[in-house]
């Protein structure tokens, strides 16, 4: 085909169909790096419609949902922004240091696109990406939207394409919602759009609720500015299930997740790619939801996400069995309760989000349990979810199997590090090893239950050290 291109169409403010109140909320202890920062990147969500291609994606299109995508979605938001009206307001900062969200009503910036191809031309946004990201999440001018983008707190972009499946970039600003908040807005708009009378999940503030103790966190650091490649490699279902069962009899029944291998895994092979002095400790560091440790009223969709670290030295990390680093891994989420009460009743004495960023540490930011995947405009199930490279690209459609499918993720995490060197290379029997050189992670589950890897990987100077994931 010619040149695959993005027309928008519309553009302008979606505001909330009813009367909202006109107040000023408080963002409980949010640092003002991190609440007066720009929106996030951009989520995208994918829906694949009709095709009259014989064995590409279908989904039965019924009478109610005769509207094109974008006017579902618009008029599902307009609904859904009675009940989340924050996410109509804007960021101020009346008391110099405590940012709040000003309920005003101006809406959430909302675009409705037209690509002139379908999703399988563009493989379904798989990478590489065919279509450019800056075509899929909404960057409006300020003659457009005069909220500064720091201070705005959602916007949206609906590109539908010539199949009849759809995207949905989003951007939203982590100072009003984390990620398990910002997809439970997401799936209000997707209750609304399927005809409920109202969201499944009523909306709780209740800022309040969250802890304020003496020591907030500080500003975020300065992150280096790499080049970056990707790739994606599976884990097998078989293989995560052989390591559940070893994990199980070794520790007298006790459980293990998929991220839990998957995370001790590539930790592994990561210390073993860069081989650092073997005294030298490595650590990871990934962030868990805290609602169920503080309690939080259910509804609640601000921040409230703790992190869990764990530290070892490089040649323990290298040297053990994955089942013994999946038993450090446990241990370190185990802790992190009483860690974050500690923190909470002011025991902690320090700033528990303090990060050091060095080629020893690595960052993980998973996804695959925030609810983005669950995301239902009433045009069936997520194909994926997760970020498009450093985008929070949030990407849910359907997908019948069947000839001509192509791979369905349902869920995607994201494991960031610092200091990569090479890009990886997939290993199976037939292949090369795999040499763990990372930047930038994510954790997916595809249709036929396999675990995959993403990795967005830093190019940098010099050689690299070899290492190996052998499954």
């Amino acid at each position: 085909m010619g040149v695959i291109a993005v027309t928008k169409l519309s553009e302008g403010p979606v505001r909330p169909s009813a009367a909202t109140p006109s107040e000023t909320l408080p963002l409980a202890w949010l640092s003002p790096a991190v609440a007066l920062s720009p929106p996030g990147e951009g989520d995208a969500v994918v829906e694949t419609g009709a095709d009259a291609d014989e064995g590409a994606p279908k989904v039965v299109v019924t009478k109610k949902k005769r509207k094109s995508p974008a006017a579902v979605v618009r008029a599902a938001l307009a609904d859904a922004l009675v009940d989340y009206y924050p996410f109509a307001g804007r960021i101020v900062e009346e008391v110099p240091g405590r940012p709040a969200v000003l309920c005003s009503g101006e809406g959430v910036y909302f675009v409705e696109a037209a690509a002139n191809c379908t999703l399988a031309d563009v493989n379904f946004l798989e990478r590489p990406l065919l279509l450019g990201k800056e075509e899929l999440v909404p960057c409006p001018t300020p003659e457009l939207w005069p909220v500064e983008p720091h201070n705005t707190l959602a916007i949206i972009q609906v590109t539908t394409f010539t199949c009849g499946g759809f995207v949905v970039g989003l951007r939203t600003n982590h100072a009003v919602a984390d990620g398990t908040g910002a997809a439970q807005f997401l799936n209000a708009v997707g209750d609304l759009a399927r005809g409920l009378p109202e969201p499944r999940v009523k909306p709780v503030w209740g800022r309040d609720q969250f802890p304020d103790p003496e020591i907030k966190p500080g500003p975020l650091p300065d992150l280096p500015v790499l080049a970056l490649e990707y790739i994606a490699f599976d884990f097998p279902a078989a293989y995560l299930n052989k390591l559940k069962s070893q994990y199980t009899a070794s520790t007298g029944g006790k459980f293990c997740s998929g991220f839990d291998i998957v995370v001790a895994k590539l930790w592994q092979c990561r210390t073993r790619a860069v081989g650092p002095d073997p005294g030298a400790d490595v650590k990871l560091c990934f962030f868990a939801s805290v609602r169920h440790v503080l309690k939080l009223e259910p509804g609640y969709y601000g921040n409230a996400i703790f992190p869990v670290k764990v530290s070892a030295p490089a040649e323990r990390v290298a040297g053990s069995s994955v089942i013994e680093i999946v038993g450090t891994v446990r241990e370190a989420k185990r802790r992190m309760a009483e860690e974050c009460l500690s923190w909470a009743e002011g025991r902690a004495g320090h700033d528990p989000f303090q990060m050091t960023f060095n080629y020893e540490s690595v960052y993980v930011s998973d996804w695959s349990k925030l609810g983005f995947s669950d995301v239902d405009y009433g045009y069936g199930t997520p194909m994926a979810a997760g970020p498009l490279v450093k985008l929070r690209l949030h990407c849910v459609g359907h997908r019948h199997e069947g000839a001509g499918a192509a791979r369905r993720h349902t869920a995607a995490g994201e494991l960031r590090h610092q200091g990569a060197r090479r890009r990886l290379r997939p290993q199976d029997e037939r292949g090369p090893r795999l040499s763990v050189h990372t930047c930038v992670k994510e954790i997916a589950k595809s249709a036929k239950g396999r675990m995959q890897a993403r990795a967005t990987c830093a190019v940098a100077q010099g050689p690299p050290k070899l290492g190996a994931l052998n499954l």
